[in-house]
């Protein structure tokens, strides 16, 4: 899936980098803008503007609504006025049996419309009962003050009606008035405001009084009605006729009037559950606020029960001042918003139909100016690959088509100076691969000057240093040949005069020759060694012919091996090394013994020298080619830097012991070389020294008996 979206997003890049698309998006996305704009604005403008239409109509109805209801309290007082204007009331009133009065009263009070009517005492503290006229208090408020008072204006004459709140204790004192037409359950509903009420058992009535006089003008009594609003849905109805009648509002809608006693609903034909009335139900918060607690009028949508409504709230204000409910006239939204989106719909149809054409007609129209574009680009693009690739003619009278001959043309001109840069640069290509080369040559020359120069001058170097040692080796066998010589002649001089005494020392004389002759033997050595030349590290084996091997006996390596160890037994055990040997070889030496032995002497003391804390020596021997024989001391000791293994065989030259003068190995090398030997050096620092000795050889005799 990852592939797939890098794989689009990569295609939409490379399409949106061509010049096709980018004068497409210039044509199209403005008119996509434009397009969108339009339908924002004209849908803004027409939700604003059927809003404003709504809201104007509710507000409107509302006016109508409160003035239906000022009405209704005016056609209470007037019909309370006539009855108390009817001769006959007044008749009755003065000679009448209170059987008679009383059902006048009822009779009135059902032909009128009151839900109850009664009659007081001019001050008000006896009312006319079936049982005649008993103690009681008329209700008071600023207007039955006055009606008592008897101030003698129009309106105390004309009668006074208000609308005023009974509370439970004061509307039960009334015949008439029953508890199922004034309690009501409250029944939540969403966005209804919160409470902790249960049932709203006050009763909203409109109150109306008026003085009943006689024939000479004098007031006998005073008359009170009252038209009860709790569950009273005539005059809701009557209101919402009024208001919506036929044709007033959008198909599918529904006109609804309300009478609130605070914030909760007793008379309504707004629906509720089975098209029943939403008695009982409250008022959304927001509402409460702005027309109970501000005293504002709210012209808006508002959730009502169970929908949203086009809504508009007045307060309601009884004879005190006070305001005590709500006023309500709306209607449904769900209509008027359905044909709005209609309208915005095809609006935004028509637009977008008129934009997609628009659109096609700037690509059909833009596609002659793509066209040659893209044959130009493509024609680039191939010629950046290397193929061989003309525009062509295009259309002769336009700029494309001058722009592509031209265009032609310099290519036709680049491929011509191409093919000539090709050529100069194979010509010069090989102009440096001759220079180069030859540089080569010249270089490996010079390489192999250097190289010989600097093995001649360690040549050169080890030359002066052997020829001052020869010189002073030369001169120590001098000095030390004398008192050898002096020392033979004495000793004959001694053997002569003692005759046959000597026989008791013999062995000690032997012992005094023996090592003298031995002296006399190094020294002669010595002399040898300083008049041969001394064979230097980097010279070349000297040929079969320049060795004298015809006075040499063969050496037998294993025993040779052994005396040498003989020799350093002592620092062997005291430096706790430990020694392996492995003869393998089926050849003997051609080699003084001695000479070996002092070979084998320094390789090993080196090799002690390097085990400060000890290790182990391994010693082998082995035939190598058709006639010579190798002996390999390998030791663990610290080893020799890589730095340093071209000059171990230089003298004077140490590294890696505490002690010595740095002749050993360089005597050792000149030493095995002298009897056309070689000798090589392996080594790694903290590994250990590998020392081969190449020598020629003989079939061994003992090896062979064996």
């Amino acid at each position: 899936m990852i592939v797939e979206r890098s794989a689009v997003s990569a295609f939409l890049r490379k399409r949106f980098h061509t010049l096709r698309y980018r004068l497409l998006a210039l044509v199209l996305v403005p008119l996509l803008l434009l397009c969108g704009t339009v339908i924002l604005l004209a849908a803004k403008w027409s939700s604003d503007y059927t809003y404003e239409q709504l809201f104007a109509k509710v507000n409107a109805d509302l006016q109508v609504a409160g003035e239906s209801f000022r009405r209704i309290r005016e056609d209470a007082r007037s019909e309370l006025s006539s009855v108390a204007g009817s001769a006959s009331l007044a008749d009755v009133l003065r000679g009448a049996e209170v059987a008679d009065i009383m059902q006048l009263l009822a009779d009135q009070q059902a032909v009128r419309g009151f839900d109850f009517l009664r009659a007081w005492s001019v001050d008000g503290q006896r009312v006319l009962t079936s049982s005649g006229w008993q103690p009681g208090a008329l209700r008071r408020t600023p207007q039955s003050d006055s009606m008592r008072a008897g101030t003698g204006t129009d309106r105390t004459r004309s009668g006074v009606v208000g609308l005023e709140l009974y509370e439970a204790q004061d509307w039960q004192k009334i015949p008439g008035i029953e508890a199922s037409r004034v309690v009501l359950p409250l029944v939540p509903t969403a966005r209804a405001r919160p409470t902790d009420r249960e049932v709203e058992d006050r009763a909203m009535v409109i109150r109306s009084l008026h003085e009943v006089q006689d024939n000479q003008g004098q007031v006998i009594a005073l008359l009170e009605g009252g038209v009860l609003l709790n569950r009273n849905f005539a005059f809701v109805d009557e209101i919402r006729d009024l208001v919506y009648g036929p044709g007033s509002l959008a198909p599918g809608s529904r006109g609804t009037v309300t009478l609130f006693l605070d914030d909760v609903r007793i008379s309504t034909n707004v629906p509720w559950l089975d098209d029943t009335r939403a008695l009982g139900t409250r008022v959304s918060t927001e509402v409460y606020r702005t027309v109970l607690s501000r005293g504002d009028i709210w012209i808006d949508r508002a959730f009502v029960v169970k929908d949203w409504y086009i809504s508009a709230y007045e307060p309601v204000i009884d004879v005190n001042g006070q305001r005590v409910g709500m006023l309500y006239a709306g209607y449904l939204e769900a209509p008027f918003r359905s044909r709005l989106l209609m309208a915005i719909t095809v609006l935004s149809v028509l637009v977008i139909a008129g934009s997609l054409l628009a659109g096609l007609a700037a690509i059909l129209g833009a596609r002659s100016i793509f066209a040659p574009i893209e044959t130009m680009t493509a024609v680039v693009r191939a010629t950046a690959a290397g193929e061989h690739r003309r525009i062509g003619p295009l259309s002769p009278d336009s700029e494309i088509g001058e722009l592509a001959s031209q265009f032609d043309l310099m290519l036709d001109t680049l491929e011509q100076h191409r093919q000539r840069i090709e050529q100069d640069a194979a010509l010069l290509e090989d102009k440096v691969q001759h220079r180069t080369a030859e540089l080569e040559r010249q270089n490996r020359r010079l390489q192999d000057s250097i190289d010989l120069l600097h093995q001649t001058r360690r040549q050169l170097a080890n030359a002066e240093k052997l020829a001052a040692l020869g010189e002073l080796t030369a001169g120590v066998a001098h000095e030390i040949n004398n008192p050898t010589a002096v020392i033979l002649g004495n000793m004959d001089v001694l053997v002569a005069d003692l005759g046959e005494g000597c026989d008791k020392v013999q062995t000690e004389i032997d012992l005094i020759f023996e090592q003298v002759y031995r002296i006399r033997s190094i020294t002669d050595r010595l002399l040898q060694y300083s008049r041969s030349g001394q064979m230097v590290p980097g010279q070349s084996l000297p040929a079969p012919a320049e060795v004298q091997h015809t006075n040499l006996k063969p050496v037998s390596l294993p025993q040779v091996i052994e005396d040498s160890l003989t020799l350093l037994a002592h620092e062997l055990s005291g430096c706790r090394i430990d020694v392996a040997e492995q003869h393998d070889a089926t050849r003997a030496a051609l080699i003084d013994r001695q000479e070996l032995q002092q070979v084998l002497v320094n390789l090993l003391s080196n090799a002690i020298q390097s085990m400060a804390q000890g290790g182990q020596i391994h010693i082998e021997t082995r035939d190598v080619g058709e006639s010579d024989v190798c002996i390999t001391v390998h030791d663990s000791g610290c080893g020799i830097a890589s730095e340093d293994l071209p000059r171990v065989f230089d003298p004077f030259f140490t590294s890696g012991k505490a002690s010595g003068t740095g002749l050993g190995l360089s005597v050792s090398y000149g030493i095995v070389r002298r009897f056309g030997g070689d000798v090589q050096v392996h080594s790694e620092r903290g590994v250990g020294s590998v020392f081969e000795i190449v020598l020629p050889g003989v079939v061994d005799p003992l090896h062979d008996e064996a």
